[in-house]
């Protein structure tokens, strides 16, 4: 049985009759999502894996794949690069960014089903949901929960979120 979310605008994350809250991306919620706009794409977002950092924590709770990460994995942001838009390996020569940080924002990641099927160079890349920092401040384009709630919402069986600009 499919389990989605919606999430708005101004932060409600609606799951099962539970509103939470949410961080999203710095440029708002659109429909016509491209590179670098810092928005959380509009549209359904299936969860397609779950990563996890294993030396802080247990595997999360959920029906998708999980995975730990390891310290040279990253994600390619290079739209000019064929790995555009997918995990890598790192060191890496197109232009990405780490996925095993210092902060805790990637301890749990859920791989949103974003440009994926196919990937369209300059559409925009790596949109996760993720551990939100304590401030709620927005994200490059993530939705972002308190590691707590997002742990629940995996756990619940979460397999699609609705964002809508």
């Amino acid at each position: 049985m499919s389990l989605q979310a919606l999430v708005f605008p101004d932060g409600r994350f609606l799951l099962r009759g539970e509103t939470y809250r949410a961080a999203l991306g710095r440029g708002g919620v659109r429909g016509d999502k491209s590179e670098g706009d810092g928005a959380t794409p509009a549209g359904v977002l299936a969860l397609r894996r779950v990563l996890y950092r294993a030396d802080r924590g247990r595997a999360p709770s959920c029906a998708a794949p999980v995975e730990p990460l390891s310290p040279d994995d990253g994600w390619c942001d290079d739209p000019a690069h064929a790995d555009y838009n997918r995990m890598v390996r790192l060191p890496h020569p197109g232009r990405h960014e780490r996925l095993w940080r210092e902060d805790a924002i990637y301890d749990v990641i859920g791989v949103l089903g974003w440009n994926d099927a196919p990937v369209v160079r300059g559409r925009g890349s790596a949109i996760f949901l993720h551990v939100a920092r304590a401030d709620f401040s927005p994200t490059d384009g993530c939705i972002a929960l308190p590691e707590t709630v997002l742990r629940h919402v995996l756990a619940a069986g979460l397999d699609a979120i609705e964002a809508r600009a």
